[in-house]
């Protein structure tokens, strides 16, 4: 039986090399993204006439991840024409750059929701159907800024990530006794290859971003950025994320990594999350909890 497999913000960069590459590799693929009908109908179209020049079943559902009756629906629809499903990756996320303070709370709030809650309203979503099946795969969608060095001014989407993450990895010990697999995949800086960079959201306070860039951060952002260009390499692939992600997917129960780098600019996230992870297994360990870091085989 084909796995079904459920994927979020696949209209563009990671998502939609991913949903197309396991596609590719046989699995029965949604790929979730909004304004199905509007902004996004060239995909739709797109992604239909892929679909059919290269004989797979890769498919679109209309998902808003920020809201959860439109998340119910699509998950719905998928149990609907499928009658489960096997695997959920959280890919949807949002950047935004610039000082930290030149942000209204509000804009921090819509990065977190996009970013974190958005996770969680899928999660309520599907989760019931996987738990029921007794088995199933979450994969989360990080970043190497969590753990990794990194720039300034990339504040709110950093925090969000970090946030993400430490959410995935609770969830992770939550779900392993339901018989639900977890991995998270870091990719490090990808300067192009998705839109991460180029839909990137500005401050709303426009004035104490002008402060900063009069005062003595002038010039700091084209610096900022000019800097991380520089070390990426030019033979950086984003398509090498989606790989990772169908390695995963590929590999059998129980033997799914728990956490999978790609990162072409070697920011030491590996080394960071490596003492992270760690130290977060050995109290387990330590507290007699340690069959939580195995799916078990229901």
């Amino acid at each position: 039986m084909k796995q079904i497999i459920l994927i979020t913000g696949a209209s563009s960069g990671f998502g939609r090399l991913t949903a197309e590459s396991l596609a590719k590799a046989g699995y029965t693929v949604y790929a979730s993204m909004r304004n199905t009908s509007t902004r996004n109908a060239p995909v739709v179209a797109e992604m239909a006439s892929f679909a059919k020049e290269q004989g797979i079943d890769l498919r679109t559902v209309e998902m808003d991840v920020q809201s959860q009756e439109s998340v119910d629906q699509a998950i719905a629809q998928v149990i609907a024409e499928t009658g489960r499903i096997d695997v959920v990756i959280h890919n949807a996320g949002h950047m935004a750059f610039g000082p930290a303070e030149s942000f209204t709370p509000e804009q921090y709030a819509q990065l977190y929701d996009i970013n974190v809650l958005s996770t969680q309203r899928v999660n309520r979503a599907a989760l019931p159907h996987l738990r029921r099946q007794g088995k199933g795969l979450l994969v989360w969608v990080s970043s190497s800024s969590v753990a990794g060095g990194t720039p300034p001014y990339l504040a709110p989407y950093f925090g969000a990530k970090a946030a993400m993450d430490a959410i995935a990895v609770q969830y992770a010990r939550e779900l392993s006794r339901w018989g639900i697999e977890t991995s998270i995949v870091v990719p490090g800086a990808f300067t192009s290859g998705t839109n991460h960079f180029a839909h990137t959201g500005h401050p709303g306070d426009e004035a104490r971003a002008a402060d900063y860039e009069a005062g003595a951060y002038a010039g700091f952002g084209e610096q900022v950025q000019k800097a991380f260009a520089a070390i990426v390499p030019p033979e950086a692939d984003a398509g090498l994320v989606a790989q990772a992600i169908v390695d995963v997917v590929d590999t059998p129960f129980g033997k799914r990594p728990f956490r999978v780098h790609i990162d072409p600019t070697e920011d030491g996230a590996d080394v960071g999350f490596g003492v992270m992870d760690r130290l977060r297994s050995e109290m387990l360990h330590r507290v007699g909890l340690s069959d939580l870091l195995k799916p078990r085989v229901n």
